[in-house]
């Protein structure tokens, strides 16, 4: 899977539990599926640190998950 698959797939994930209005779920699956792929396991720190900041509201979340690269 390329790196831009892998991070559609976890957006999609992270975005279900958005939707579910679970926002600490939602950044813990994001966070989690980063780790799982060799070119975006780097990214898995700078999620946790940015995304804490993001689970005040359903629309900041989806705004961090979609802007994600």
């Amino acid at each position: 899977m390329t790196r831009s698959d892998h991070l559609q797939w976890c957006k999609q994930r992270a975005m279900e539990y958005v939707e579910q209005g679970d926002m600490d779920n939602a950044l813990a699956s994001m966070t989690s599926d980063l780790g799982k792929h060799p070119e975006t396991r780097s990214s898995v720190q700078f999620c946790v640190m940015l995304g804490h900041m993001e689970t005040e509201s359903k629309e900041r979340m989806k705004r961090f998950i979609e802007g994600f690269n």
